[in-house]
């Protein structure tokens, strides 16, 4: 067994020392998700936690980590006895990105369930988890399906296989820990809220702390062991600390003036749900306990919203998880009196904080103090503002100085117009990329369209195939009761059509002709729109902004539609329209994807007037030969037609045509228009010949 990097030599990172030891003293606070840039040890804190964690006492023999003093009356492996159960070290189960649904909740025979009404289950890793941490480094890249069977047992505190009828259920209940590096995407609404805790954390800027964290990642590497035994005491007391904390959790009480500043303050952050109320509640008294103390204070409260309630706040994938503290210092003075009487700003209270919380010592002291998430230190994410900032002015900005060269001079950028939700833009066919919600595809969960001969292990069998398959064998097979002989030639596997997501690479005219204040205001907002529902669809998404003499890849293929976001609204304007350049460069990025993922089917959403006034000669020439490149290939393409006026050349639709693509306007690409909704791009003239005819 490999020595794991001891908890108390992480240096610095009080914050998610703390998190992780409050979930340590009280699993019911319902787990941590560490958000962070990537090299900050974030999986090295989470790993240790585990080695400080009390012994977990088992049925012996159990599969499922039956407590010996109240089994699980639906334990498959019971039902129990009386007997004494064993003591074994808690589990941390490892969650693989790449893991198959099979490996999270375990895998049933169906070939012995059919043919001899046997429960044959081989548990998963959930059954694992079961009373132990269950950890998914890169949370936020899970698989949308494991993430749902994640959402379901984490509610329910067990899990169900079900098969064509037949079923095991089975207890998960676990302390959920997840990482991750939000420039590679966000967290569905529903898992974020499943964490009690957040974190996020950073290298440090200091480089005494910085030499210190080398220091003793080098002396590790060269001898773990030695290294591990240096700071043994350190751990044994830090287990103890723990030991004790829990202990004295049940004795901790929440009176009625704690309970109400919880649920003021979030009544005051306007958080959804009652989770969060739950949660800050639970984690104030985790952190009474361990700092030895039987009463909640203020200041318990106070970090306990630092740490429950920045994930919660958050409205879409483009705001920034925080708090402000100014706001939180004034709702728990507020509410400091009797919870009887009408608070007053000014009032009187006797739940100021006290000083006798976490410990303040160095990194190797077992006692992390802070709490205080640093999000307010960090730089703020823009967000889209409201309507009356977006476009209010007919004035554009006054003109910069030109690096770009020929054409109108740069613009600063504007803000973006409010977001409205589209249409669906999907790419035609059947593809097999990854799941998601935008095209069709073949995938692992959706609505039965055949079945077929089962390559490997059976996941998902289609019955009445199987049954069809064994039936004209019965008699040569020797079938005297009423049960189906069946033989593994007879298994048939389902096959499914669900949704993928897709590549959507967003080609944007920043020229000199789309930089009117109100006409780019809506134009950044109609892309806002587009990135959000590729949040949603779980698509991965790329950004070229084209003006001046060429084309810039702002942000390559990624997850992370909040980067997309902020390239966006930073986005300046002016210049020619060197469309071609745009069309060339996109062809090159979807090469290049295609070699990396070619399972992942790209749309390209051209945003332009259709206008082209630089990058050759004959520019008009040179994007419509750019656009056939892309027909030629089969992209799927659509056309958000920005131009404006009385008077319109209708070139985006021409350019549209030369695409193999569609065309739609910025008012045709909201969902509520009076305009037909949009169901598939043509990603190729003959297919639209072919559905005409």
């Amino acid at each position: 067994m490999s020595t794991r990097y001891p908890f108390t030599a992480v240096v610095g990172m009080d914050d998610l020392r703390l998190a992780l030891l409050l979930n340590a003293v009280s699993p019911a606070v319902g787990g941590v998700l560490v958000r962070g840039e990537k090299g900050t040890a974030k999986s090295t804190a989470v790993r240790a936690l585990a080695e400080l964690l009390p012994a977990v006492p088992v049925v012996a023999g159990c599969r499922f980590s039956c407590d010996p003093a109240s089994p699980d009356l639906g334990c498959p492996d019971g039902p129990h006895g009386t007997e004494p159960g064993v003591r074994r070290p808690a589990r941390m189960v490892e969650l693989p990105v790449g893991a198959s649904e099979d490996r999270l909740v375990g895998s049933l025979d169906i070939e012995k369930a059919l043919s001899e009404g046997v429960k044959a289950f081989e548990p998963g890793l959930l059954a694992a988890a079961h009373r132990g941490i269950l950890y998914v480094d890169e949370v936020n890249l899970l698989s949308d399906h494991l993430i749902d069977h994640l959402l379901d047992a984490a509610a329910m505190g067990s899990s169900y296989v079900e098969r064509e009828g037949v079923s095991v259920r089975h207890a998960a209940r676990f302390l959920l820990v997840g990482t991750m590096n939000p420039e590679e995407g966000e967290l569905r609404p529903q898992l974020l809220d499943r964490f009690g805790l957040t974190v996020e954390v950073a290298a440090s800027r200091e480089p005494r702390q910085r030499v210190e964290v080398v220091r003793r990642r080098l002396a590790f590497e060269d001898d773990p062991a030695a290294f591990a035994a240096r700071w043994s005491g350190e751990e044994t007391a830090l287990r103890g600390r723990i030991t004790a904390a829990r202990a004295l959790l049940p004795q901790v009480t929440l009176d009625d003036t704690v309970l109400l500043q919880i649920a003021a303050t979030c009544a005051a952050f306007e958080v959804d749900g009652m989770r969060a109320d739950i949660v800050m509640a639970r984690t104030a008294t985790a952190l009474a306990a361990w700092a030895g103390r039987t009463e909640v204070t203020s200041e318990d409260v106070r970090q306990a919203a630092l740490l429950a309630l920045p994930h919660r706040r958050r409205r879409s994938p483009f705001d920034a998880p925080g708090l402000d503290e100014d706001k939180l210092d004034e709702t728990l003075e507020q509410f400091k009196g009797d919870p009887d009487e009408d608070p007053e700003p000014e009032g009187p209270g006797d739940g100021g904080p006290d000083d006798g919380g976490p410990g303040d010592g160095g990194p190797g002291d077992g006692g992390p103090g802070g709490g205080v998430p640093p999000q307010a230190d960090g730089p703020p994410v823009e967000n889209a503002p409201g309507p009356e900032e977006a476009g209010s002015s007919d004035e554009a900005p006054a003109p910069a100085p030109a690096p770009q060269g020929a054409g109108s001079g740069e613009r600063a950028a504007v803000a973006a117009a409010e977001p409205f939700r589209t249409k669906v833009l999907s790419v035609p066919g059947l593809g097999e990329g990854a799941a998601g919600r935008r095209s069709r595809a073949r995938t692992e969960h959706g609505r039965t369209t055949g079945s077929v001969r089962p390559r490997g292990a059976l996941t998902k069998l289609h019955l009445a195939a199987t049954v069809q398959a064994a039936a004209p064998h019965q008699k040569t097979r020797g079938r005297t009761g009423p049960g189906l002989v069946v033989r593994r030639d007879d298994l048939r596997q389902a096959t499914r059509e669900g949704r993928e997501g897709n590549l959507v690479l967003f080609a944007v005219d920043a020229s000199g002709s789309m930089a009117a204040r109100k006409r780019m205001s809506a134009v950044k907002g109609a892309v806002l729109s587009l990135l959000l529902d590729a949040y949603q669809r779980r698509d991965k998404v790329g950004l070229i902004t084209f003006r001046g003499r060429d084309a810039e890849l702002a942000l390559p293929p990624t997850s992370s539609v909040d980067a997309a976001a902020a390239r966006l609204e930073k986005l300046p304007t002016g210049g020619r329209t060197p469309l071609s350049a745009g069309l060339l460069k996109a062809h090159d990025v979807l090469r290049i994807e295609r070699l990396r993922d070619p399972s992942r089917r790209p749309l390209l959403v051209v945003v332009t007037d259709g206008r082209a006034t630089g990058g050759g000669a004959d520019p008009v020439a040179l994007a419509a030969r750019a656009a056939r490149l892309h027909a030629a290939e089969g992209t799927a393409c659509v056309v958000v037609d920005c131009e404006t006026g009385p008077v319109r050349l209708g070139l985006a639709r021409e350019l549209a045509r030369e695409l193999g693509g569609t065309a739609v306007t910025l008012d045709e690409l909201r969902a509520d228009s009076i305009a037909g909704l949009v169901r598939d791009v043509q990603g190729n003239p003959k297919t639209t010949a072919r559905r005409a005819a």
